[in-house]
């Protein structure tokens, strides 16, 4: 399963790749960082670039259909954001909002956006950079402790253990040190720290991993004790009785004024 999910993802990364130079290859032209790609650039043509955007959602089909038929169902119907997230920055400062990303999209896609901030406000492209301009670092500051807050929440829903909160807690540390040392003026340091949030992501990852660990191990042993017990019924009573199987052996050799059955 866990393979499936990462060549569902890498496939469709790719594929929203292709899309988002596919819409913007004239803004592209026009803009210091992405005059290169290749649709820009025009080292492949258009048509060219619909065959590969074919062939990577011929095999990003092929993983969905290994999936169940609600997974199919989510999945074909997120091709539509994929289609028309990269329009929003025409018409939007908040374009991660149609993915209903609204705090750690926010953040990574808020320091990339800086990256263009200049070439952007010649061309008329729009982005949450521009938007938030010098005060960048409080709003992120502010999605991060929303972030926080959610992870923290969703953990409490599902009974989350040890492993999964101190993952948490080590985002909420790498967060902060990547706002703090940005620099929202220098491309380089933008794309350093918009890159460094594939930690966030693999500690996540590993801390719901663990975190699941604990808790079957956790559970497991609370079942422990049950397996060598008997439920017996006092009648006289009309309750239930749980007896370790020793005292069972003691039960039936001992003589009682009530009428008891094993169940």
């Amino acid at each position: 399963m866990l393979s499936l999910f990462g060549a569902g993802a890498i496939l469709m990364r790719g594929a929203g790749c292709t899309i988002n130079d596919m819409w913007d290859q004239d803004y592209d032209k026009k803009v210091a960082r992405t005059a290169s790609r290749p649709l820009a650039a025009g080292d492949i043509s258009t048509f060219q670039s619909f065959v590969f955007l074919g062939g990577q959602l011929s095999l990003a089909l092929c993983v969905l259909l290994c999936l169940n038929y609600y997974s199919i169902v989510l999945g074909a119907a997120s091709l539509s954001l994929v289609i028309t997230y990269p329009l929003m920055k025409r018409v939007t400062y908040w374009p991660q909002l149609v993915l209903a990303g609204v705090m750690w999209t926010l953040i990574y896609d808020t320091i990339y956006a800086h990256q263009d901030k200049r070439d952007d406000i010649l061309i008329g492209v729009k982005s949450t950079a521009l938007q938030f301009n010098e005060d960048t670092k409080q709003w992120l500051s502010g999605f991060s402790a929303a972030m926080l807050l959610g992870l923290c929440m969703a953990g409490m829903n599902c009974n989350q253990t040890f492993p999964y909160y101190s993952a948490v807690v080590a985002v909420g540390a790498h967060l902060a040190h990547q706002i703090y040392t940005l620099d929202i003026d220098k491309p380089e340091d933008c794309w350093k720290k918009f890159t460094s949030n594939r930690t966030v992501g693999i500690l996540l990852f590993v801390g719901i991993m663990l975190g699941n660990l604990w808790k079957r191990q956790d559970s497991e042993k609370e079942e422990e004790p049950l397996e060598n017990s008997l439920y017996v019924r006092d009648d006289s009573q009309e309750r239930a009785l749980l007896l370790p199987e020793a005292s069972l052996q003691d039960l039936l050799h001992t003589s009682v004024s009530k009428k008891i059955k094993v169940i």
